[in-house]
């Protein structure tokens, strides 16, 4: 069973039920059931054309589910309306889905986990690591949101911005998580770059393109971490990176600051430096004051510390971070990178030790620990 191509075609399954009137709750009911009848079906009788067969079991199953609560004339109209076999139509709705579910009638998050969940294609658990809560709780704001757009009609597109926390929950749960979604956000994006002129769409472009291109050099052959400043630049996408510069340099000639534009400007200085010793962590604390200004967001923050630590010192980073609740997610880790920056490798010992327990995955948590052993070791000599 191919799970990557039944991931792939279910959003357009999905869109053409809304498209032709079932409520969005009644249609992704339909498209689980239709997918677990292909997880049965499929291995033994793989269908010619997957996307058709699974948007007629899907209209099949929506329209069981309608026989059992509507009327007669009603019931009559949606069998009349079933399509006739033949090639399923081409069209890409997934965009067109994003945009319905940043309804109205959603606040933000809930739009967000509805659109991961059931267009994304993430699992409850997988959404609930993204927004750091407990996976029940997320059940619960997925279930909530899936009633409240139940008998809703999406005939008015949501706002943008949530689209774009979307994608970006998405990018980085495909860059980060078990379920690799990235290059389908970059695809969804670039669609939505080239369908409306909005510079912060430009700039989570040109951000994706960006984090993108290091991707190979985050990892060692055994799949262990590397810390930026040691990847080996030669292995990141330089085309990647100059077509994400470019977006994001047109983007930012129009005066209008978006936080996303704010962080691509920091990865692109990231990206453009030939080595670690020649960033330019000046200009990145800027871009950090920029999105603080944007955002108040503590991990920003966080994030513009470290950038200090870089510019001015560890201790002047140190400084920044002791402002800062220590409850943070990695704010142990940056504390125990700027000591060990300050040549405290007693604290930065322990300090690794303790965010390697607090880590959100394996490879994090190897990492961190490693680091820890690694200062251990040159204690004892």
């Amino acid at each position: 069973m191919n799970e990557a191509l039944l991931r792939s075609l279910t959003p357009g399954v999905l869109g053409i039920l809304v498209r032709r009137g079932a409520d969005f709750a009644a249609a992704e009911d339909a498209v689980q059931d239709a997918l677990v009848e292909a997880v049965r079906v499929w291995p033994a009788d793989p269908p010619r054309d997957p996307k058709g067969w699974l948007i007629t079991a899907a209209w099949r199953k929506f329209l069981d589910a309608s026989r059992a609560e509507t009327a007669r004339r009603r019931r009559e109209d949606l069998v009349d309306e079933e399509p006739a076999p033949g090639p399923a139509p081409s069209a890409d709705d997934t965009l067109r889905l994003y945009f319905l579910c940043a309804h109205p009638s959603l606040t933000p998050s809930s739009a967000v986990a509805l659109t991961l969940r059931a267009v994304g294609g993430l699992t409850t658990r997988q959404i609930a690591r993204a927004y750091l809560v407990p996976e029940a709780t997320m059940a619960q704001r997925i279930s909530r949101a899936k009633r409240t757009v139940s008998g809703v009609r999406f005939d008015r597109p949501g706002d943008v911005a949530t689209v774009l926390r979307v994608l970006y929950l998405v990018f980085n749960e495909g860059y980060s998580g078990d379920v690799d979604l990235a290059a389908e956000a970059i695809r969804l994006t670039r669609q939505l770059a080239a369908a409306i002129d909005h510079p912060e769409v430009s700039g989570l472009l040109a951000l994706m393109l960006l984090h993108h291109a290091r991707r190979a050099g985050r990892t060692a052959p055994d799949g262990s971490l590397v810390p930026l400043a040691e990847q080996d630049r030669t292995r990141w996408d330089t085309g990647a990176i100059a077509e994400g510069v470019e977006i994001l340099q047109a983007a930012l000639a129009r005066d209008r600051l978006g936080e996303f534009q704010a962080q691509a400007a920091v990865a692109a200085l990231h990206a453009d430096a030939p080595t670690a010793e020649e960033t330019d962590w000046v200009q990145i604390v800027e871009w950090y004051d920029e999105l603080a200004r944007l955002t108040d967001n503590p991990v920003v923050r966080l994030n513009r510390a470290v950038a200090i630590g870089e510019a001015d010192g560890p201790r002047a980073g140190l400084a920044a971070l002791a402002t800062l609740d220590d409850s943070l997610p990695r704010h142990t880790a940056a504390a125990a990178y700027l000591h060990e920056r300050a040549g405290d490798l007693t604290t930065a010992a322990r300090l690794y030790a303790e965010a390697a327990e607090k880590a959100p995955n394996h490879p994090e948590r190897d990492h961190l620990t490693r680091q820890a052993a690694r200062l251990n070791t040159q204690k004892r000599h």
